[in-house]
């Protein structure tokens, strides 16, 4: 794999940390992210409460916030575990579901990407909404493909400090200085429903482990596209897809890993 001969090697060391990741998603996905993270080996903690956010993130080896179904409460806790990440240089994901959609989470969104997120993970849409770029999205659905928003992503990237992970037919991920372009994956994953929420946790698992935050990004996009590969071979539709992608998360190996991801590095 080259330059990438890392990648499988974050997969092994996901497995012997355990990071803990603390996983504010949304209200559809909660159990699903909860063991896709398990299912890889890592640990989790679903916990949005606002009494414990702080306590929570301290002891976090990572958090990973998703503004999939926002409230208030839910909203007070989710700044103050990336408030926490800001003060203890703890690793983070920000997934800006539907960002561009209606003004209230536009808002949200570029509320949190002012704290500072170690990722954000998005589609093409969402990530042209939140580069301020364009603001037409349809739910959470991309109407756009990810190559459309490679420009915005890299200027994203490199305005906040941060890694842009677009996801896509071909994901992209970028630092401002890098694009690493990920030829995997199966369009039947875009037909069950919280695929791109299980990703997100997935990502701070191995920022967790990971010395360089685009390194973390690629392992876990890395990951999660191989093993939907995997389970889309043997399911009949989005269903049995759902129960094989848990398998295929926990099946994997770093050899399997290795011989089946697809990656393209350039310098932009």
């Amino acid at each position: 794999m080259g330059e990438f001969s890392q990648i499988p090697r974050l997969l092994d060391a996901v497995r012997e940390r355990a990071p803990l990741v603390h996983n504010l998603t949304n209200n559809v996905v909660q159990n699903d992210s909860a063991s896709a993270i398990a299912a890889v080996g890592a640990t989790q903690a679903t916990v949005h409460n606002v009494e414990e956010a702080r306590e929570l993130a301290a002891i976090s080896s990572a958090i990973s916030i998703n503004l999939g179904t926002p409230d208030a409460l839910w909203t007070e806790g989710a700044r103050i575990a990336a408030d926490v990440a800001a003060e203890m240089n703890k690793p983070w994901v920000l997934d800006p579901v539907a960002v561009g959609l209606l003004p209230y989470r536009t808002e949200l969104a570029a509320e949190f990407l002012a704290r500072g997120p170690s990722v954000v993970k998005a589609n093409a849409s969402e990530t042209l909404a939140i580069a301020g770029v364009d603001a037409r999205t349809h739910g959470a659905d991309s109407q756009h493909d990810p190559d459309e928003a490679l420009d915005a992503a890299v200027g994203l990237a490199a305005r906040a400090s941060t890694v842009v992970a677009c996801t896509g037919a071909v994901d992209i991920v970028t630092d401002g200085r890098r694009v690493v372009r990920i030829a995997n994956g199966h369009p039947m994953m875009g037909r069950l429903i919280g695929t791109g929420c299980m990703l997100s946790p997935l990502v701070a698992a191995f920022l967790a482990v990971a010395e360089d935050p685009l390194d973390g990004a690629v392992a876990g996009l890395g990951v999660m596209a191989v093993s939907g590969e995997i389970a889309a071979a043997a399911a009949a539709g989005p269903g049995s897809l759902r129960a094989l992608l848990f398998d295929a998360l926990h099946n994997l190996d770093g050899e399997t890993l290795s011989a089946r991801l697809n990656l393209q590095s350039t310098a932009t």
